[in-house]
C-alpha cells in the first residue's frame, strides 16, 4: 500500500509517511486506495482480542510491514499494565439501542493513547526500513490531551526528541500538570500564548520552513510530528470502530451486516475520520455523527457546505475540541472532490487567504449520506452530564457529554433509532471540577479537590495518575508567543 498527499506529488511507502508525518509541500499523506474487510472478515473478529483485531486492520495499509513485526508492536503497544482494562476499548451498554465506547483507559487517560502507544514501534521500525539514524524530533501542538500522550509513548523511546507546544489558557488544570511535570531530558513542552489554532498554525509553519528544514538536515535531525495529521496515528484509530461493532455481535446486540451508528465528539476532526475509513472499508456504518461544542465551525458546515473561522473563539468545558482549523478534514475533503489535489489546494489556499471556501451542494449531499453535525454548548453539556448520571448511573467527561447531548437531539429530530456507539475520549477525572460542577451545581475548586469529591459523590475511584500529580515537581515552564514558535523550533535543532 503507497500513500500520496492531499496536496499532490510522489507515492511513499506507509513507514516514510509516518516518519515524515507531514509531507513537504504541507499535504497530507492519504492511502493509495482504501482496502476492504468482508463481513466475514468482521465476524471473525468477534470472540477475539483487541491485539487480533488491530492486527487484522492494520495489515491491509502496513504492506511494508510484515506480518510479525506489526504483531510486535501491537504487543507492546496493548501489552498488560499500560492499558487498565484487558479488553484496551471496553463498550458499556448505557441505555436501549446507546452504547459508550471507553476509549480512555490508557496511560495519559484520553482516547489519544490508542494510537500513540503503538507509534514509536512503528516509527522505530521505519527508521531501520528506511536506513535513517537521525534523530527524530517531533514537533506537536496540543488542545490537551494529545501533548501528554505523545510523551508519555515516547519518553523511554532512543533517538527522539518531543517539542510540545500547549495554549496557555486553554486546557484543564490536570491537562496541563500531567505535561509540565514530564520527565526527562527528551522532553520539551512550552507554554504558547495564545490557543490552539495558534499553536498548531507555528507546528505547521514550522515543518514547512525550508530554513528549519535545512538546517536539521545539517544537524542530522528529522523533523516530524506525531499531531493526528501523521498517518501513524489515523490508522490505530479505525481499529476501534470495528473492535465496537465486534463487541456488539458477540453480545448479540445486532446481527452481522446491520448498520450502526458513532457519535464522535470531534475538533481536529482525526477521531471521526477513522470512523469514515472503517465505513469506506466495508463496516456496516449508517451515520457518522460529528458532535460539536460552541466553536461549532464543523457542525455549521455539515450544514452548509461552508467551513468559515470568520468567527470568535471561545474556550469551553470541552477544551479539546476548542479548534476553528480543523486539519484532518482536508482528508474527507480530498475524498468529496474525487481526490482532485488542485481543487483541495484551492480550498485551502482560500483558508489561509480568506478564513472560507464553499464545497458546493453536490458535494455537501454527498457528505451527508455519512455524516451528520450538531453541538452543545456549556450549558447544555453540564446539563447532559447530570442527566446521564441520574438516568444511568454512568459519569461522563465534558467531551462525551456533548456527543450524548447531540445524539439525543439527533434521535429527536430524525426518529432515528440505530444503535449507537458514542465515543467516550477521555476520563472525567480529567475534567473533574467541571464534572462535580455539573453534578452539584457548586462552583469547583482546585482540581484534586474536586477529584476527591467526585469520588464521594459518585463512588468511582480517582486513578492513581491523577492523585499523583498534586506532589510532582512542575520542570517545564517555558513560555513564547504565538509569533515566535519557529524561533522556540530553531533553539531546539542544535549543531
Amino acid at each position: 500500500m503507497s500513500f500520496i498527499t492531499t496536496r499532490g506529488g510522489g507515492c511513499v511507502t506507509a513507514s516514510q509517511a509516518m516518519l515524515f508525518g507531514l509531507a513537504e509541500n504541507g499535504g497530507l499523506y492519504v492511502p493509495a486506495m482504501i482496502p476492504s474487510i468482508s463481513l466475514n472478515e468482521i465476524r471473525d473478529m468477534a470472540g477475539t482480542s483487541y491485539i487480533k483485531r488491530a492486527s487484522k486492520v492494520l495489515e491491509k495499509y502496513l504492506e511494508d510491514y510484515s506480518e510479525n513485526e506489526i504483531n510486535t508492536a501491537l504487543s507492546v503497544a496493548y501489552r498488560p499494565g499500560v492499558f487498565d482494562d484487558n479488553k484496551i476499548a471496553p463498550l458499556v451498554h448505557t441505555d436501549v439501542d446507546t452504547y459508550v465506547l471507553e476509549l480512555f483507559h490508557g496511560p495519559t487517560l484520553a482516547f489519544k493513547d490508542m494510537a500513540l502507544q503503538l507509534l514509536p514501534s512503528l516509527t522505530r521500525m521505519a527508521a531501520q526500513k528506511n536506513n535513517t539514524d537521525k534523530k527524530i524530533v517531533y514537533l506537536v501542538a496540543t488542545s490537551g490531551d494529545t501533548g501528554k500522550a505523545v510523551l508519555e509513548a515516547f519518553k523511554d523511546t532512543p533517538q527522539t526528541e518531543c517539542v510540545v507546544f500547549y495554549p496557555g489558557d486553554g486546557v484543564s488544570r490536570i491537562q496541563e500538570l500531567q505535561m509540565i511535570t514530564t520527565e526527562g531530558s527528551a522532553a520539551h513542552v512550552i507554554r504558547v500564548e495564545g490557543n490552539f489554532d495558534d499553536a498548531q498554525r507555528g507546528v505547521k509553519q514550522a515543518l514547512a520552513s525550508q530554513a528549519i528544514q535545512d538546517k536539521a538536515r545539517e544537524a542530522n535531525i528529522m523533523l516530524s510530528t506525531a499531531n493526528s495529521v501523521n498517518a501513524g496515528r489515523l490508522l490505530p484509530q479505525i481499529v476501534y470502530y470495528f473492535s465496537a461493532y465486534a463487541d456488539l455481535l458477540d453480545r448479540r446486540a445486532i446481527g452481522l451486516g446491520d448498520a450502526i451508528n458513532f457519535v464522535v465528539p470531534t475538533g481536529n476532526f482525526g477521531n471521526i475520520l477513522a470512523g469514515y475509513y472503517a465505513k469506506e472499508m466495508g463496516l456496516p456504518v449508517k451515520k457518522l455523527i460529528c458532535a460539536s461544542n460552541t466553536n461549532h465551525v464543523l457542525s455549521d458546515f455539515f450544514t452548509s457546505g461552508i467551513y468559515s473561522t470568520q468567527r470568535d473563539f471561545i474556550k469551553t468545558l470541552s477544551p479539546s475540541m476548542d479548534i476553528l482549523v480543523s486539519s484532518n478534514l482536508e482528508r474527507l475533503l480530498f475524498e468529496l472532490c474525487n481526490r482532485n489535489a488542485e481543487l483541495l489546494c484551492n480550498w485551502m489556499n482560500q483558508l489561509n487567504d480568506r478564513g472560507v471556501y464553499n464545497i458546493g451542494e453536490q458535494r455537501l449531499t454527498a457528505a451527508l449520506n455519512t455524516f451528520y453535525g450538531g453541538y452543545a454548548d456549556d450549558s447544555r453539556t453540564q446539563a447532559a452530564i447530570k442527566r446521564c448520571f441520574q438516568r444511568h448511573a454512568y459519569l461522563m467527561d465534558p467531551h462525551t457529554a456533548v456527543a450524548y447531548d447531540v445524539l439525543e437531539e439527533y434521535r429527536a429530530c430524525t426518529g432515528d433509532t440505530t444503535p449507537s456507539v458514542i465515543l467516550s475520549t477521555a476520563s472525567p477525572y480529567k475534567f473533574s471540577g467541571a464534572v462535580l460542577s455539573a453534578l452539584t451545581g457548586h462552583e469547583p475548586q482546585n482540581e484534586f479537590v474536586s477529584a476527591n469529591e467526585l469520588a464521594k459523590y459518585t463512588g468511582m475511584v480517582v486513578p492513581e495518575s491523577v492523585k499523583g500529580l498534586a506532589d510532582k515537581p512542575i520542570l517545564h515552564t517555558r513560555v513564547c508567543r504565538k509569533d515566535a514558535i519557529i524561533n522556540t523550533v530553531q533553539s531546539f535543532i542544535v549543531l
